[in-house]
């Protein structure tokens, strides 16, 4: 094809993606110093529509070193109807600390398998992938570098870790090799190309970009190998079958429940100060039955916690900002900085919990977001984030008592909704739902809590005692 009619379909295609907003594309540069990966990019930057485009070439900050790994390339994947272009990406964090051996061999496997989920995951959500290995011989290489020593016009671009990566070559080139092998898929394939000057490369990756922004979109409903089910969790908790509370059981007076609840939240507010003087994030999720207290239990948590160490995030329907992202995409860039708490009033869950009754979410949508789910909440773990998830339960008697409540109480009128009616009506496909999530995301590392909560002060202990279990659990291993 020729460069101008190229160029001009290109850009007519991103400007239709930017109409339609069916699909975001992202373009991973990687590979080899000196092979005209920068003036390459330069051109390409020409040729795209600015507006519509972001290039990211990220050297990891404080902030960032703070949070899981992927939160840095999650809070910049772009939105539907957008480009984003990353320089070595998620790539450079594997392939340059494998090649300086700040990690192993094992380590090195785990990445590139954490890559493989992440991209699944952006595919499924219609981020279109186009990976390029940018490739070079070592003897052209080390020529190229030279000629740009020796050009007062380029000299200036070259830095003491291009030489590096010059004798680096072999290695780079091994570690390659099973990189690209590794993170090959259909949703994202690797384009190893070579070209003797930065016009014939910006032709060879426009045409790969076009082929890329021009094919069909995913389809929400098809099924997908990520869908499957995996084998139930052993001993995970059931709403269906979780004893009712028994009325003769001695429940706290106010007396004894305030003097209990004041030790437990000195004992938090203790440990609380411990994990952010040691660095340690913190991630509460709190799901449950409407009316089952999950706003008065994140009261009685955070009244023990400085102001400054903690968000409450409040889920509701995504805005339109964040249907243009994968869904996931809002609550990563939610996690809180190392020593911080996140406190979660629903969560992720609403994918296979709301989303999946009310047919927010199509059934492959859902039944992939359990495997999701627990990709997520395993870079959380291996960050060091202690990872707390309570589910709240109240029986339907109990529910429909509090309904009423809440209807004859002026300053309450406003917690009940049509939607909390609807959900009720609908009990037993949610618990159905409720159910399979504990199946499929109760793990031994990242547990449930369930919380009978027909008695409100009993069910404000356990979540404040489990909470300071967890964090004394964590302190303990670490000394």
């Amino acid at each position: 094809m020729k460069t101008e009619t190229l160029r001009y379909r290109l850009l007519a295609a991103q400007l239709d993606m930017a109409k339609r907003e069916h699909r975001a594309v992202v373009l991973v540069l990687s590979g080899h110093v000196a092979s005209y990966m920068q003036p390459m990019l330069n051109l390409l930057n020409h040729w795209l529509e600015n507006r519509r485009t972001e290039v990211h070439a990220l050297e990891p900050s404080h902030e960032e070193a703070k949070r899981p790994a992927l939160w840095r390339y999650w809070r910049r994947i772009p939105a539907r109807g957008t480009t984003g272009i990353f320089v070595h990406g998620w790539y450079a964090d594997a392939l340059f600390a494998r090649a300086e051996r700040r990690i192993g061999a094992g380590a090195f496997d785990d990445r590139l398998a954490m890559i493989r989920d992440f991209e699944a995951e952006l595919a499924a959500e219609n981020v279109a992938l186009v990976k390029i290995w940018l490739d070079i011989d070592r003897q052209t290489q080390g020529k190229r570098l030279a000629a740009m020593l020796e050009d007062p016009a380029r000299a200036w671009q070259l830095d003491s870790g291009d030489w590096q990566r010059h004798l680096q070559h072999p290695l780079i080139e091994a570690l390659g090799t099973p990189l690209r092998e590794t993170t090959e898929a259909e949703w994202a394939p690797w384009h190893c190309i070579r070209g003797d000057d930065p016009d014939d490369l910006v032709h060879q990756v426009a045409e790969r970009l076009l082929e890329t922004a021009t094919r069909p979109p995913v389809d929400p409903a098809a099924p997908r190998a990520g869908g499957r089910l995996a084998p139930a969790a052993r001993q995970a908790p059931s709403v269906r079958e979780f004893p009712p509370e028994d009325p003769a059981a001695e429940r706290p007076d106010k007396a004894d429940y305030h003097r209990r609840l004041v030790a437990q939240q000195a004992r938090l507010s203790r440990n609380s100060r411990e994990a952010a003087s040691r660095g340690i994030p913190v991630v509460l999720v709190f799901e449950g039955h409407d009316a089952a207290g999950k706003g008065g239990s994140i009261h009685r948590v955070t009244s023990a916690l400085e102001a400054r160490r903690y968000r409450v995030h409040s889920i509701a329907a995504p805005s339109d900002e964040e249907r243009l992202h994968p869904w996931a995409w809002r609550f990563w860039r939610r996690l809180p900085a190392d020593g911080r708490f996140a406190l979660f009033d629903r969560s992720w869950y609403g994918r296979v919990l709301v989303e999946r009754v009310e047919g927010f979410a199509t059934p492959a949508q859902w039944r992939r977001a359990y495997g999701e789910i627990r990709h997520f909440e395993q870079r959380l773990l291996e960050h060091g984030t202690v990872l707390g998830k309570f589910f709240l339960s109240i029986s339907k008697d109990e529910q429909l008592k509090r309904f009423e409540a809440r209807a004859n109480t002026p300053r309450k009128q406003h917690k009940l909704t049509e939607e909390d009616w609807r959900n009720r009506a609908r009990w037993e496909d949610y618990e159905e739902a409720i159910d399979e999530m504990f199946a499929q995301t109760h793990r031994p590392h990242a547990p449930w809590s369930l919380i009978a909560c027909d008695d409100k002060r009993q069910a404000r202990l356990e979540v404040i005692e489990g909470i300071n279990a967890l964090l004394e659990r964590r302190l303990d291993s670490d000394t």
